[in-house]
C-alpha cells in the first residue's frame, strides 16, 4: 500500500463537489513511470452528469499522456467503505488488467485488483 497514494486521496476528496450525496470521494493513482494523478467526484443536478474520482484521475492522467497505471487509491469520507461503480471499473479494466487497488475509508480499508472487482470487463 502507497502511504503517499493514500495522504493525496484522502486530501484531495475535500475538493469534491458533493451537494447531492453528500460523500467526498478522492482517487490517487501512479502511473508506471512514477508519476501521480488525483482526482474527485464531481456531482451535477442532472445526476448522469457526475464524474467519479477515479475516472477524473484517470482521464487528468491520458489527457497528459500516460496511459500504463500500476495502483490506485480510493478514498470515501465516510465511515463505510464503497467500492468503485461500474463504469468506473470498466474505465480502469480499459487501462490495466491487473492494477493495485486499496480502497479505504474513515474505519475500514480493502485492497484487491481489478480483476477482482471486474472478473469479465468488456473487450473489444
Amino acid at each position: 500500500m502507497n502511504k503517499e497514494l493514500i495522504k493525496i486521496a484522502k486530501k484531495v476528496s475535500q475538493n469534491a463537489h458533493a451537494p447531492y450525496s453528500n460523500f467526498k470521494v478522492g482517487a490517487a493513482l501512479i502511473t508506471k513511470s512514477g508519476k501521480i494523478f488525483s482526482g474527485c467526484n464531481v456531482e451535477n443536478a442532472s445526476y448522469g452528469l457526475t464524474m467519479c474520482a477515479e475516472r477524473v484521475a484517470i482521464f487528468k492522467a491520458v489527457s497528459e499522456g500516460f496511459k500504463e497505471f500500476i495502483e490506485m487509491v480510493i478514498y470515501v469520507d465516510s465511515d463505510t467503505l464503497f467500492s468503485p461503480c461500474g463504469a468506473c471499473r470498466q474505465v480502469i479494466a480499459e487501462f490495466s488488467s491487473d492494477i493495485k487497488i486499496t480502497i479505504f475509508s474513515n474505519k475500514e480499508q480493502i485492497e484487491t485488483t481489478i480483476k477482482e472487482l471486474l472478473p469479465l470487463a468488456f473487450k473489444l
